[in-house]
């Protein structure tokens, strides 16, 4: 199994799909670069390493929890195709580069949507609450549940 920090391109049966999680992209969420800056240095990996693993399981949830509290609700809930920074990241790059699906996971949405481009944009949404996900059948792709399939 592959992780991948940085977005792919890859190119399967003549489509060009540009995947990426999708945290990070785009302008905007200064504090959340520099957290993962922070976060991903190799000597804060290791200094927190060395701290009990109570203190350091307190210190991640302290974080976690003031990151879903600056951020309200707004996992789950569409803000507009002007304001979704992911949409506005993948119009943005769509003009030097052609891609046919940009597909995402970040922001736990699923959502499926025609840019201005002949280009789609689908966000995976999330498996523990919509239990979605994106299929490529070699030809058409498209954004699923699971919940649908066991009907």
């Amino acid at each position: 199994m592959s992780s991948y920090k940085e977005p792919i391109i890859c190119d399967y049966n003549d489509k060009i799909f540009f995947i990426a999680h999708g945290d990070g992209l785009g302008r905007g969420d200064v504090s959340y670069k520099l957290m993962k800056m922070i976060f991903s240095n190799s000597i804060c990996k290791w200094l927190f390493a060395r701290l009990h693993p109570n203190f350091a399981f307190t210190i991640a949830l302290l974080f976690s929890r003031r990151s879903r509290l600056a951020r309200g609700n707004s996992d789950s809930i569409f803000l507009g195709q002007d304001k979704e920074r992911l949409i506005l990241y993948a119009e943005e790059f769509s003009k030097n580069d052609k891609v046919d699906f940009f597909i995402f996971g970040h922001r736990h949405l699923p959502m499926d949507m025609k840019l201005k481009g002949s280009n789609r944009y689908l966000n995976i949404g999330d498996w523990f609450s919509n239990f979605s996900y994106v299929l490529f059948d070699g030809k058409e792709v498209s954004l699923k549940k699971y919940v649908d399939e066991i009907k």
